[in-house]
């Protein structure tokens, strides 16, 4: 691994804004960043007021995620060539449209090597770590 150990104290408060600029900024300030880094992507998943489905309405969703399962597959993934540092957070509990869910960012090299991880982890991830439940309008 080219960083330092991520912090990935992860999981934000229900309803807390995930700070995108002051995650890029903490990455930039790590040592190797400028010898090691050519792109950044992120992922600011929030949640859509209607199902993926069918587009039916969504009043708010449950999630749930498993920090230790993330933790292990950013771990795993950035032992890749050209992969810097992963950062993964998610919000839990019952959240509301427009609210932050996921927040995802890979810092790397080159696109070919960043770009491929990037989507991986966001699938894996959204697959294998984060379980929703979403809830239709009160009838």
């Amino acid at each position: 691994m080219l960083a330092p150990a991520p912090d990935r104290s992860g999981t934000a408060d229900k309803g807390v804004s995930m700070d995108v600029n002051k995650v890029l900024q903490e990455l930039k300030a790590r040592p190797g960043f400028t010898d090691h880094v050519g792109m950044m992507l992120v992922h600011n998943g929030v949640v859509r007021g209607w199902s993926r489905k069918d587009h039916a309405p969504v009043s708010s969703i449950t999630v749930s995620h498993d920090q230790a399962k993330m933790d292990a597959i950013c771990h795993e993934m950035e032992q890749r060539p050209g992969i810097f540092a992963i950062v993964a957070q998610a919000n839990g509990g019952e959240l509301q449209p427009g609210d932050d869910l996921l927040l995802l960012v890979v810092a790397g090299d080159i696109r070919e090597n960043v770009k491929a991880t990037f989507a991986e982890l966001l699938d894996r991830i959204k697959s294998e770590a984060v379980i929703k439940q979403e809830h239709g309008p009160e009838a």
